[in-house]
């Protein structure tokens, strides 16, 4: 494998981490840590906003494309992240599961036509996959609490 695949999953899987780490902190708070859910929905925003990037890096590289729609997607999730930023918490959270599932689903339906590498939509999946289930574990701790 590569060097550059491995670091791509390396930094993939290793950016779980706060997920993680901030969505147990729903549930059970961490020393130091005053809103664990405040700092989740800011990074869960950031990573969404690097998601809709990699469409826009594929769409440069290829200016032949002659759809916008894959442009728009790339700025979509920016937008949404943005969005889940001024709204309260139980929205924002909301809104970022869905924002992640809407793109994961759009990146199935467009791998191939943008030519990602292989191994990118399977990590890709594992990562939303993972990412989902924190989302949703901290709306139910944010509904409960």
């Amino acid at each position: 494998m590569p060097g550059n695949v491995t670091t791509a999953k390396i930094l993939g899987y290793a950016g779980l981490i706060p997920f993680v780490i901030f969505s147990i902190a729903s549930w059970i708070p961490l020393p130091l840590v005053d809103d664990s859910v405040a700092i989740l929905i800011a990074y869960a925003a950031v990573i969404l906003t690097f998601i809709g990037a990699v469409h826009w890096g594929v769409v440069m590289s290829n200016s032949d494309d002659p759809h916008s729609m894959h442009l728009l997607a790339s700025v979509a999730p920016s937008l949404v992240g943005w969005i889940a930023l001024l709204i309260p918490v139980m929205p924002a959270l909301i809104v970022l599961l869905c924002g992640f599932i809407i793109h994961i689903l759009y990146d199935c339906s467009m791998h191939k036509k943008l030519m990602f590498p292989e191994w990118y939509l399977p990590m890709r999946v594992r990562l939303t996959s993972v990412v989902s289930i924190c989302l949703a574990a901290s709306i139910i701790a944010v509904g409960v609490i």
